[in-house]
């Protein structure tokens, strides 16, 4: 039987229209990064009927805040002081009392104390992700740091972790149970990151660039990431420089391009100018146009001391571009050897300039691991795919409170 007018009067909001459960994600700060762009993606992407998101940052948020396409996620700075804040604690406490969320998805260390606090607040399920480490802890072994995860380990229901590396220290060093862990790639918009349609479209000028940079001949060697010292740019330059002492007559092609924000950039921006080249080498900045900008590439490297799994190397695959990418975290579960990209040492800018110049020297190898890149994000890296599998923990999550 339908309920009359009458009857609907008297229900009161919440069961007069049912909302889909809140997801409240908790992370330090909402800025251009992997994690970040992760947690964006997926807002942007599950179906708004399926579940609401509210994002707290521990610390605050940039710009980045416009590429979440809802008006509906609320963004919430808590302006986390430096050093230990405890006044932090209570400012989550309460905004998680006020959002009443249904599950509170905390990610990495910096924001792992909150599944304590949100058990506090009294939230119904609890997701905590990894998605990778900081130069504090670059391989995951400082005792502190893992007793500190142990301890707030049984406050989290269900792990994610975003590459398959990650799992295994998540089960080896912090003893979390293998069935409450989902091991879910990030995915990539294949639409927004496409292949320049042909050569001739190369040298198609992006917003801003140095004089001179883009020439009609110019072999762009590029990056985009957070500019933190366990992104080692600085280890980039190193290598860029080797490769114009190793082949001065390469001098008047070679470009660099390193794209975004970080305490890096000026130890970076002054190396440059030391080494007198800063005509072939551009910093731009934080972007809004990073699809552009890699199609303005043509070899994508990321020289990192350490990763979780790559956004950066994902999209840059997806732009048909051949990955050079150190050997470390989940970097070799994204690049295939030999056949979309290569694998160097970490910490090596002999072997990254060593790599690179293969590249330069066959531009045939260069289009050839560009589609093979190209074809694997659509086989295996797609927002779909990782979506899904974030729909799967959730749910699975709630039916189990």
């Amino acid at each position: 039987m339908q309920p009359t007018v009458s009857d609907r009067l008297r229900l009161s909001p919440a069961e007069h229209v049912k909302q889909p459960p809140l997801i409240a994600h908790v992370i330090y700060h909402l800025g251009v990064g992997g994690l970040e762009n992760g947690v964006v993606n997926l807002i942007n992407h599950i179906p708004p009927d399926r579940y609401r998101h509210a994002i707290v940052c521990l610390k605050g948020y940039s710009d980045f805040r416009s590429r979440i396409v809802s008006e509906d996620v609320e963004v919430i700075a808590l302006n986390k002081r430096d050093g230990h804040d405890f006044k932090l604690y209570i400012d989550l406490f309460r905004a998680l009392r006020r959002l009443k969320p249904d599950i509170v998805h905390t990610r990495n260390l910096a924001a792992m104390e909150g599944q304590v606090i949100a058990a506090l607040a009294g939230a119904r399920a609890r997701v905590h992700g990894e998605h990778g480490r900081d130069m504090f802890d670059l391989h995951g072994k400082n005792r502190k740091y893992n007793l500190l995860r142990k301890a707030i380990r049984p406050f989290i229901n269900h792990f994610i972790t975003v590459s398959r590396d990650l799992e295994s220290w998540l089960v080896d060093t912090v003893r979390a149970a293998p069935h409450r862990i989902n091991q879910i790639y990030n995915g990539v918009d294949s639409r927004r990151f496409y292949p320049r349609k042909s050569t001739s479209l190369k040298n198609n000028r992006v917003q801003g660039a140095i004089p001179g940079f883009f020439r009609e001949d110019a072999f762009v060697i590029g990056s985009v990431g957070r500019m933190a010292d366990v992104k080692n740019y600085l280890g980039l330059i190193e290598a860029f420089l080797l490769l114009l002492k190793e082949m001065p007559a390469a001098h008047e092609r070679l470009r660099l391009l390193i794209v975004g924000a970080g305490s890096t950039r000026q130890r970076c921006i002054e190396k440059v100018r030391e080494a007198g080249i800063e005509g072939l080498v551009w910093f731009p900045g934080e972007r809004d146009d990073i699809p552009e900008l890699m199609r303005s590439m043509d070899l994508f490297v990321l020289p990192s001391l350490g990763e979780g799994i790559s956004n950066t190397i994902l999209e840059a695959m997806s732009t048909g571009l051949p990955v050079v990418a150190t050997r470390v975290g989940g970097n070799a579960e994204l690049v295939e050897e030999g056949m979309t990209g290569m694998l160097v040492p970490p910490g090596s800018a002999t072997a990254l300039a060593g790599a690179i110049q293969e590249y330069y020297r066959n531009p045939e190898l260069l289009i050839e691991h560009g589609r093979a890149a190209r074809k694997q994000v659509e086989a295996r890296f797609s927002m779909e795919a990782m979506m899904s599998g974030y729909l799967e923990v959730y749910d699975r999550v709630l039916r189990r409170v």
